[in-house]
């Protein structure tokens, strides 16, 4: 999506004629309907002068495409400018322009990290610039097949070269994405550079094919496996996902080089790429280290196996994956470094029957010299899940080691969509929030009435193998006993749930979408679609959702020790029930990158969700109406 678009001439005009901030807040709410900071607003004011002074020159066309805020697919992250045109060869091009008002940074060891002010570590704008190109050609058709040539730069107007912003530390990310700062003979450098690719001008067509371009298939991380543990992986970290992937490294290197322990927690909701920052530090450390990827779902590592076996190193890598379960008698900093993923999902004890060891977060601290932590809390989903940060704070500082912090916020799933999540949060009352009503273009979700009619809808978007039905445990496995009989019988539908010869490898099965799976075989991992039903565990009551533990099947495992911790302590056994329950369907409703399907037992439920929908199309007509 891009918020503002004209040729040259008219960015000229509105930035010579016009106040050019307004004119892009003025795009910016009507293509988002969003707003935006005070400071946002003062960076447009001040940069979009610098960049109109480097396109005001006779060898830059004034049909040449300018865009700016142009919003990366799959993403919120939006590139500064994009510039367009044809070359003298008559080929299309697009030029990703990040801009800066730094001054002064201070360089840091770490790649590709300069530090902006005491203790604020940024992306270097090349990496960025870069990382921007490599994502548009993973996503964008165009870019992808290459009718489209994408040339990324980064524009620091207020920076006098020093050495440092450009210091050989950088040089790499530079060549991929030339720099420029303030000076005469850098600003007739970015011309050159402009002009070599849109000599030609036209560039509004080449912004039309760019913004209209197909979206490639979302890539799957177990797809990419094999490719990034090798090193040659297109899963490019951006912004803060390289920066706390080099914070986790850095620990780790001063943990070793000190041979004192570190403890590193890195907090992110679902789709901001905790698995992919997990996946990437095992395959920067991995070599000639004793070095585990752990999770305690079985699911999210029987996938990564399972795209692993179709590679000739399958036997040499099977070997990074465990469980969280085996460090029970694990001697102190026997590993060099574990990784844990999903660490939400942690308990006390472990074993076939949950009944060996003291506590997983304690002893997988002690096992190792460092230890990294990717948690949301929000998606504790059984009650006897004891991952929080305050837990791994508590075991961390008992050991002695140091803790370090960081988050990630930016939304690679949900199309992208920060308020898809948010309103989540609001309507299934995880806790309020600012988004009240969801914008419907952003994500495709949709409520149904008739399972039947969601599964098939859910079916039709599976031409990839990347849509899946998944519901709330409130039915018997019958058919776990007898493989005729149906488990989920609503009116005419009737299911199985997830087949047991597929397990944990459920969600990557050719033939499971004829099933429905429950959330120990999706937590952790993606699909394009899904379909949610969701059960009388959730029901309205006088205008608020109630959930209603009992509802759940007598033989699920997440509810384990409800009943009899309600007899002792009731209303805490009803808090806790409540918070599992509304986290499960959170977690199952923030799978899909590109759309939700729900059904509810309950038409209330359905009728409230629809309610949450239609808010927003009242507020646009109100809005239409004032205007």
């Amino acid at each position: 999506m891009i918020v503002y678009q004209a040729d040259k001439d008219a960015f000229l005009r509105h930035c010579n004629d016009e106040e050019i901030e307004e004119v892009i807040l003025a795009s910016y709410k009507a293509a988002t309907k969003g707003h935006v900071g005070e400071s946002e607003i003062r960076s447009w004011r001040e940069s979009l002068r610098y960049v109109a002074r480097a396109l005001n020159h006779p060898s830059i066309p004034g049909d040449i495409g300018v865009a700016v805020e142009f919003v990366l697919p799959q993403s919120r992250k939006r590139i500064d400018v994009l510039l367009t045109g044809h070359a003298e060869d008559g080929s299309a091009h697009v030029i990703i322009v990040e801009l800066k008002q730094w001054s002064v940074i201070k360089q840091s060891n770490r790649d590709a990290m300069i530090e902006l002010r005491p203790g604020d570590l940024r992306v270097h704008p090349s990496y960025q610039a870069w990382s921007y190109a490599a994502f548009l050609e993973g996503f964008n058709e165009a870019v992808h097949v290459g009718t489209l040539q994408v040339h990324p730069c980064t524009y620091l107007h207020n920076y006098q070269s020093d050495g440092v912003i450009n210091s050989p530390h950088y040089r790499h990310y530079i060549q991929r994405a030339p720099l420029f700062l303030k000076g005469a003979g850098d600003l007739e450098g970015l011309r050159a550079f402009i002009s070599q690719h849109t000599s030609k001008g036209d560039g509004i067509p080449v912004l039309a094919k760019l913004d209209g371009a197909t979206i490639r298939p979302s890539k799957a991380l177990a797809d990419e496996l094999h490719r990034l543990l090798s090193g040659n992986s297109k899963f490019t970290l951006l912004d803060e996902q390289k920066h706390v992937f080099e914070a986790a490294k850095a620990a780790f290197a001063q943990a070793h080089a000190e041979r004192k322990p570190r403890v590193v927690i890195i907090e992110g909701g679902p789709g901001t790429g905790k698995s992919v920052v997990a996946v990437n530090l095992l395959a920067a450390v991995r070599d000639g280290l004793n070095v585990k990827y752990v999770s305690k779902n079985a699911a999210p590592r029987e996938v990564y196996k399972s795209a692993l076996s179709k590679s000739n190193e399958s036997d040499r890598l099977h070997h990074f994956f465990g469980g969280s379960g085996a460090y029970i008698n694990t001697p102190e900093n026997e590993f060099d470094l574990l990784i844990v993923d999903e660490a939400h999902r942690l308990t006390e004890q472990g074993g076939f029957y949950g009944n060996e060891g003291k506590n997983q977060i304690m002893e997988l601290i002690n096992a190792a010299l460092c230890s990294v932590f990717f948690i949301d809390e929000d998606q504790r989903v059984t009650l006897k899940d004891i991952g929080t940060k305050e837990a791994i704070r508590d075991f961390a500082v008992a050991r002695g080691a140091t803790v370090e912090e960081y988050a990630l916020s930016s939304q690679f799933r949900c199309a992208g969509s920060d308020g898809y999540l948010a309103w989540l949060d609001d309507v299934l009352q995880v806790r309020p929030t600012a988004n009240t009503t969801l914008d419907e273009d952003s994500y495709d979700f949709q409520v149904f009435d008739d399972p039947v009619a969601l599964h098939a809808a859910i079916d039709a978007k599976n031409a990839d193998n990347r849509a899946r039905v998944v519901a709330g445990y409130c039915w018997p496995w019958n058919s776990k006993k007898n493989s005729k009989d149906m488990d989920i019988v609503i009116g005419s539908y009737r299911r199985q749930w997830n087949l047991g010869q597929d397990g944990s490898l459920w969600i990557v099965s050719p033939n499971s979408i004829d099933q429905v799976g429950c959330i120990h075989t999706c937590q952790g991992l993606e699909v394009d679609y899904i379909g949610v039903i969701i059960g009388p565990d959730l029901v309205m009551e006088d205008g608020a959702l109630r959930t209603v533990p009992r509802a759940r099947d007598r033989h699920d495992k997440t509810m384990k020790g409800y009943v009899k911790l309600s007899r002792s302590h009731p209303a805490h056994a009803a808090e806790l029930a409540d918070t599992i329950i509304k986290n499960t369907y959170r977690t199952l409703m923030s799978r899909g990158m590109k759309g939700c399907y729900v059904y509810a037992t309950d038409p209330q439920v359905a009728a409230y969700f629809r309610t949450r929908l239609q808010c927003l199309a009242a507020v646009e007509k109100a809005e239409a109406v004032d205007a």
